[in-house]
């Protein structure tokens, strides 16, 4: 049960969270827009926001599924990273910027590392007001 009251807004119960349609409206279209195909798949995105809702405590999201098993380079980097993320936060060695960048482009970096900061804003905001 959440911690306040659903909305009228949104048609997901985290939607519903949002008490203000501009906010709702703009956090849906950035959601959409970064989880969608760009320098990285929708599906290398996918298998880490799995990895970052258990780490980051987000039930709702966690009930989505565990990550899955891949045998695809990019996603197996993508996702030890978000990893490192879970352990390190803010403090991440530059060491691992290197290592990111024997796979990695700077674009498919930056777009890794806002969709991760993104996804974990998501995913504290449900997991704050106890979204299930």
């Amino acid at each position: 049960m959440p911690r306040i009251k659903k909305s009228e807004i949104g048609s997901s119960p985290f939607q519903q969270l949002f008490h203000n349609q501009l906010i709702s409206n703009k956090w849906s279209d950035l959601s959409e827009e970064i989880s969608s195909d760009g320098a990285l798949t929708k599906e290398l995105k996918e298998n880490v926001r799995r990895v970052l809702a258990y780490g980051n405590g987000c039930t709702y999201c966690q009930g989505k599924g565990r990550p899955l098993i891949t045998e695809d380079i990019k996603e197996s980097y993508a996702m030890a990273f978000a990893e490192v993320f879970l352990t390190q936060r803010e403090k991440i060695e530059a060491t691992f910027f290197v290592i990111l960048k024997e796979v990695f482009s700077d674009e498919e970096i930056s777009e890794l590392v806002a969709f991760i900061c993104f996804t974990t804003a998501q995913q504290y905001f449900g997991a704050m007001l106890g979204l299930k």
